[in-house]
């Protein structure tokens, strides 16, 4: 194996912004995360929003009173109800008189 290719591998801390600390090794040392399994949704079952960056005031200041709420659908009229009796059904009749071709005489 040939010497000084490997990285050193020294004991570290990981601090969590919530107050945990975890010590273990690594490469790097003095780690900081944001999240960590004390208090990640997914382990505690509780919802936290994390807005490092204030991007959820930015969005919400950007498209306030931009945004419409959708209009209302106008309701299509009401197809008309088959005639169910015969009689309606003939009075409805129009005999239309066969039109003369144009062209043949």
């Amino acid at each position: 194996m040939k010497d000084k290719v490997h990285p050193e591998y020294k004991e570290t801390t990981i601090a969590c912004v919530c107050g945990e600390v975890i010590h273990t090794r690594s490469t790097k040392q003095n780690i900081h995360v944001d999240i960590c399994s004390k208090c990640h949704p997914f382990f505690t079952g509780k919802q936290k929003l994390i807005d490092s960056a204030g991007r959820v005031e930015r969005f919400a200041k950007r498209y306030e009173g931009k945004v419409k709420p959708p209009k209302s659908k106008a309701k299509a009229p009401k197809a008309e109800k088959p005639k169910t009796d015969i009689k309606e059904v003939l009075k409805g009749e129009t005999k239309e008189e066969p039109k003369a071709e144009e062209g043949k005489q």
